[in-house]
């Protein structure tokens, strides 16, 4: 057996006036016992997660207390907390609590968490005027009944992993609720009073025994919806009741754990290489137009088919063959005239001032070339390079030209920009898979940050002060 000992708290927190400690965090102590906190009267937020305790007697003098978790204890009663009436946050999940009654002295809650307990029945809620987050999952109810009736500020239920049979009419008054977790129950059917909570964003029935279209028709009621989830049911096998709830819920953006876009991208397009290929194609022409390449022939318009886009299957294969010989033919010129030119043997046999003049005027050409990057010589054949739509395989081979000026220029930037632009919709994509806010790879050399970085990641908002909870079983 375990107890606090308020001395070595007082140590820990390197001060001996108990008044001035308002925040201990006291989890995995092995605590059974925790009477020495009654010295501690300023004390507002607490956290006793992993511990031993069987009672919570010992709180009883901290009546400053805000906040509490005593999850993962072995808790069988919240016996002790009655007096505490300025709690907003009380999670007690993962104990063995049986009841949920000694919490009706304590209006001023806004979250409750008492998920992973025994708890069979709910206590009526009427005088929790702040309640907005109710976490019960995994207990034995069978039925909410009344106890909502009159929490009108509730944004969060959760039920999941219940045993309710239906849902009736006990959430008619929640008209602020806006997520509701029901997945894992035996629910038949949403009942139409469902029809009052407007302000729904999600909604998950996940593994349920729904079964016709019947059943759910309130959904259409429910214009806010962004996230429904019917997996797990046999009306989720249906086909048709996709289509039929992406016309009734035009907001929707993910349903049974799939982001809406996917499925108009399916139905529009038999598959995605055809997206892919329009893509490229669409970049290549825009990447010809800003190179001065020549534009395409009427014939390439005549070919337009009924999605808009124009076949240059025939057309490219034609123009890249082109290219080959043209470019072949100069590499063999390039080779005839290497073989024909003096070798530096030859340059040798004319003596060693030859060669050394032939240095000294290699070292200047090298240092001309680093101070004027942009010689009139290289300007002129950049400038040939566009209008004949090729580099120039000579200035290539050139060794003394810087390699900025080789690679440089529009053709580049045309393509960074493409990139970027298949970046972006990359990241999109998968924002909207894991509906979660993804980061594309960093480029060096980019001087305007992408779309993705300029994203940030919002504070995160302890449960029951106002912020949105994830969507995950809770």
């Amino acid at each position: 057996m375990t107890r606090l000992d308020s001395e070595q708290v007082l140590n820990d927190n390197s001060t001996q006036d108990p008044l001035a400690i308002g925040t201990l965090k006291l989890n995995h102590k092995a605590l059974s016992d925790v009477n020495d906190l009654s010295v501690f009267k300023n004390l507002e937020k607490l956290d006793l997660t992993f511990n031993k305790l069987t009672s919570l007697e010992g709180l009883k003098s901290c009546t400053n207390l805000k906040w509490l978790s005593v999850v993962q204890n072995k808790l069988e009663s919240l016996k002790g907390i009655e007096g505490l009436s300025k709690l907003t946050v009380l999670n007690a999940g993962k104990n063995k609590l049986q009841s949920m009654d000694e919490i009706r002295p304590l209006v001023g809650l806004c979250a409750l968490i008492l998920n992973d307990n025994e708890i069979s029945s709910i206590c009526k809620l009427d005088q929790m005027k702040n309640l907005n987050t109710l976490v019960l999952s995994r207990n034995p109810i069978h039925s909410i009944g009344d106890s909502l009736f009159k929490v009108k500020s509730m944004k969060k239920l959760s039920f999941s992993n219940c045993k309710l049979q239906s849902i009736d009419s006990s959430l008619k008054s929640c008209i602020e609720l806006k997520e509701l977790r029901l997945a894992h129950n035996e629910i038949k059917m949403l009942p139409k009073d469902l029809a009052h909570n407007k302000k729904l964003l999600n909604l998950d029935l996940g593994n349920n025994i729904i079964i016709r279209w019947s059943d759910v028709k309130v959904l259409s009621s429910l214009g806010n919806l962004r996230n429904l989830n019917l997996q797990g049911n046999p009306i989720a096998e249906s086909a048709k009741l996709d289509k039929k709830i992406r016309r009734l819920l035009p907001g929707l953006r993910v349903l049974n754990a799939r982001p809406i876009d996917k499925y108009v991208k399916n139905e529009k397009d038999n598959g995605s290489e055809k997206d892919d290929d329009s893509s490229i194609k669409k970049l290549e022409l825009q990447k010809e137009k800003k190179d001065g390449k020549p534009k395409r022939n009427a014939k390439m318009l005549s070919d337009q088919g009924s999605d808009g886009e124009v076949d240059y299957s025939h057309d490219d294969d034609m123009e890249k063959k082109s290219k080959l010989e043209n470019k072949k033919r100069k590499m063999d010129k390039v080779t005839r005239e290497e073989k024909e030119a003096p070798s530096l043997d030859n340059k040798r046999n004319h003596g060693t001032n030859d060669i050394a003049e032939d240095k000294k005027t290699s070292k200047q050409k090298r240092s001309k070339s680093n101070k004027e990057p942009s010689s009139p010589k290289i300007e002129k054949q950049k400038k040939k390079a566009k209008k004949e739509g090729e580099k120039q395989v000579d200035v290539v081979d050139d060794t003394e030209v810087p390699f900025e000026q080789l690679f440089g220029g529009d053709g580049v930037e045309d393509m960074d920009a493409g990139l970027r632009k298949v970046d972006e919709k990359a990241v999109e994509d998968m924002n909207l898979k894991a509906n979660l806010v993804s980061f594309a790879a960093n480029r060096k050399e980019s001087k305007k940050p992408d779309r993705a970085t300029r994203l940030q990641i919002s504070p995160v908002v302890e449960i029951g002060m106002g912020g949105p909870s994830a969507w995950a079983d809770e």
